[in-house]
């Protein structure tokens, strides 16, 4: 058998007549050396291009269509020798099963590494960063490239321009964690381009834009027509570039479809809202547009139905569809329609007002006022907090 598997190796190559003349014991001879060969680098060699399908069914838990995709880039490995060495390595620093997988179906190649000049070297320098054998495991399966860049070439700038851009370090590795793809992007031909035309030509400060970034760097790491594409729909709503609301209003307009834009505004216009209204809501308090489609039909319809507002001081008053319905909204009508009740506060026409306050301001000024009287307010804030 495997002097038949030699021969048809040599017949593919050109090479079999310079064997005729050589025995079956020499063909086995030679065929027993590559598989001590093999087996003294500690992995396997073969002559068929197919057999890493099996070994990536059998060592990284591939089904096998999975792996016949994944294989396809490998086809002219002969032996597992570097697969073995790359899989090994990172089960040593805390890849499970699911993350491997995850990893080489994005870059096959990375199983034809060498482990001592491309891997490790990397590892080395994200612990050198900061970063824990598990944030290192959580950024490469955010942002599978890093193995892919020259740390120094590479990391480093985009490391410098985004602590400068964000302000600490731990912001830049907390996203580093959590973004994907925060580090693909190019500084040259995305992130310069982009904080170029969105401080000089749309005159947004880098103070205001990085307040933004902090939370949602996302907003530059798309293609710069892409950008210039969002920021014409913004300013389709009349959204004021110059206004603190216009960069709210891209990083809310970048998180939709437009189909998904779209829902929400025919949502609110089933409940009476004219076009001019939804937009100057939209300008007024951008993030509401990012509530589900199902949660925002939810608040208004209990700010209508319950409450009592009409669609149109909803429209006036946007941000009070920014708080939780159930954690905040719900328990707090509900103290102040059982103070109500008592006669003790009869301003519910305030309510968007208490809504808006922070929790200790609205404990401060109704419920602890009134808890003697009413001792069972505390429960009612507590039961929504733990919802």
């Amino acid at each position: 058998m495997a002097a038949a598997t030699l021969r048809s190796v040599l017949r593919r190559n050109s090479l079999l007549p310079l064997f005729e003349t050589c025995h079956l014991r020499d063909l086995f001879f030679f065929s027993s050396s590559v598989d001590r060969a093999a087996a003294a680098v500690g992995g396997t060699m073969s002559p068929d291009p197919h057999f890493m399908v099996e070994y990536l069914v059998n060592s990284c838990g591939f089904s096998p269509s999975e792996a016949a995709k994944v294989s396809k880039p490998l086809a002219h490995l002969r032996s597992t020798e570097k697969p073995d060495a790359v899989l090994n390595f990172m089960r040593s620093q805390g890849f499970g099963g699911a993350g491997i997988r995850k990893v080489i179906s994005a870059d096959p190649r990375y199983l034809c590494y060498n482990v001592e000049k491309r891997l490790a070297p990397k590892f080395q320098f994200l612990r050198d960063l900061g970063l824990s054998e598990s944030d290192i495991v959580d950024a490469i399966l955010k942002n599978h490239g890093i193995l892919l860049y020259n740390g120094h070439r590479s990391i480093v700038p985009k490391l410098e321009m985004w602590e400068s851009l964000l302000g600490s370090r731990e912001l830049v590795l907390k996203h580093l964690k959590k973004t994907r793809r925060f580090f693909y992007s190019s500084v040259e031909k995305t992130l310069d381009p982009n904080l170029k035309f969105l401080r000089d030509e749309c005159g947004i400060p880098e103070e205001r834009l990085s307040l933004v970034l902090r939370s949602h760097p996302q907003l530059i790491l798309q293609k710069p027509e892409s950008l210039r594409a969002l920021v014409a729909r913004a300013d389709e709503l009349g959204t004021p570039r110059q206004s603190r609301m216009f960069v709210w209003t891209l990083d809310a307009l970048q998180m939709l479809s437009k189909e998904s834009f779209e829902a929400k505004a025919e949502l609110m216009r089933s409940f009476g809202w004219s076009e001019s209204e939804f937009s100057s809501a939209v300008r007024k308090a951008p993030t509401f547009l990012c509530i589900s489609l199902d949660m925002l039909r939810r608040k208004v319809e209990f700010f209508i139905n319950v409450v009592g507002y009409t669609p149109s001081f909803i429209a006036s008053q946007p941000s009070i569809l920014l708080y939780s319905l159930q954690k905040r909204v719900i328990p707090r009508f509900r103290v102040l329609e059982m103070l109500n009740t008592k006669g003790l506060c009869t301003q519910r026409g305030k309510f968007s007002y208490y809504v808006k306050l922070s929790n200790e301001k609205f404990r401060e000024k109704i419920v602890l006022p009134y808890k003697e009287k009413v001792p069972e307010l505390l429960d009612i804030l507590r039961a929504g907090a733990e919802q």
